[in-house]
């Protein structure tokens, strides 16, 4: 595939998925098709996770929100994410998150593919989620607390139907209306909804307990007295400093589980932790190294911040799905040159195809 990539952008340029075209694609293949099929591709990456150059996302901040870089690359590809959250941009009509990233071959830098990823965003962040739980949650969960409702709330519930197996969602967000735009969506998935008036009442008898809160603030979400054995909780909305979730009394009663250690630290829920606090990475309960659950009584946490990884993971399952499927078109985001060591020569006066190819040819030779 490497070498496919590369010969097709030499030929036509980087592919290039608008939003448009990525929505259809996803309702081309089906939404559980591309949950599943996305947690795979983060799971195989996690699996080798010393193959990749890591490093914590660089973060701008300002007093509206943030905007973020997000790199990772391996020995053949290299990737980044350009996102922000901005909680006060619904106000303009624009979403809190907006996303796009780009998929390049590491032995010349070509931007194979430049994609949105907005809409994979939140594809690979409840696939992630799932993937955790699968891990971590007691297989028998079939109960889900979802507590925020806002643009990432229907894609969890989703995952972790097709992926975990969950049959009832509890759902409740200090926005009445948020709860009833999840409960429009996600009419006739087969999910047993009940809107509830408080976090208390939509975590009392869940097995697995999702924050994904929208606020930049710090918030308790969760509190000692909510938790009940064998909980698993998925906490997504702490993913920023000064952002948490959940009373930091939990985190010292369960086992935490975290993405990458050195992020975490900074942004997730752990941030308030001394630093010697106890947490595993994920991957390394993939792999074996490390136990997951060591009881059916244990409550366990995923301190979800997002990772650079599963952009990676989510950019080549949209790269490979956008070939296979013939969409996308082919843009010239790079110069093609008849001879790349003449920048300057690109402004001059444009030349016929045929002579453009005359020169490429002569070039060659």
């Amino acid at each position: 595939m490497k070498n496919t990539a590369l010969t097709q952008f030499r030929d036509t340029g980087t592919l290039y998925l608008s939003a448009p075209e990525a929505a259809e694609l996803v309702r081309r293949l089906g939404l559980p098709h591309c949950l599943q099929h996305m947690a795979q591709h983060i799971r195989a990456d996690f699996l080798r996770w010393a193959d990749f150059d890591k490093t914590a996302r660089v973060a701008a901040h300002s007093k509206d929100g943030v905007i973020e870089l997000m790199p990772v690359a391996d020995d053949h590809r290299y990737s980044f994410k350009y996102v922000n959250g901005h909680p006060g941009n619904t106000r303009f009509g624009m979403s809190t998150v907006m996303a796009f990233g780009v998929l390049a071959d590491v032995d010349t830098g070509a931007p194979l593919f430049l994609s949105e990823l907005t809409l994979t965003t939140a594809l690979r962040t409840a696939a992630m989620s799932a993937l955790a739980a699968q891990t971590l949650a007691r297989p028998d969960s079939r109960v889900m607390a979802l507590i925020g409702n806002g643009a990432q709330s229907e894609f969890q519930a989703l995952a972790f139907q097709h992926l975990v197996g969950i049959t009832c969602l509890r759902v409740y967000d200090v926005d009445p209306a948020a709860s009833a735009k999840l409960v429009a969506n996600l009419q006739g998935s087969g999910l047993h909804i009940t809107v509830c008036q408080s976090t208390a009442e939509a975590v009392k008898g869940a097995d697995i307990v999702t924050t994904v809160t929208a606020d930049k603030a710090m918030a308790l979400i969760l509190t000692p007295e909510m938790m009940e054995p064998g909980m698993h909780l998925n906490a997504v909305g702490g993913d920023c400093p000064g952002k948490t979730e959940l009373h930091g009394d939990i985190l010292d009663a369960a086992k935490v589980f975290v993405e990458y250690e050195p992020q975490s630290r900074v942004e997730g829920e752990i941030q308030h932790q001394p630093a010697d606090f106890a947490v595993t990475e994920l991957w390394q309960v993939l792999r074996g190294e490390r136990a997951g659950r060591d009881s059916a009584e244990q409550v366990t946490v995923f301190d979800s911040v997002g990772f650079a990884l599963e952009d990676f993971s989510a950019l080549r399952f949209m790269m490979d799905s956008a070939v296979r499927l013939g969409m996308g078109e082919r843009i010239a985001l790079i110069p093609q040159l008849a001879d790349p060591k003449n920048l300057f020569g690109m402004l001059a006066a444009p030349v016929s195809v045929s002579a453009r190819l005359e020169q490429i040819a002569t070039t060659a030779q």
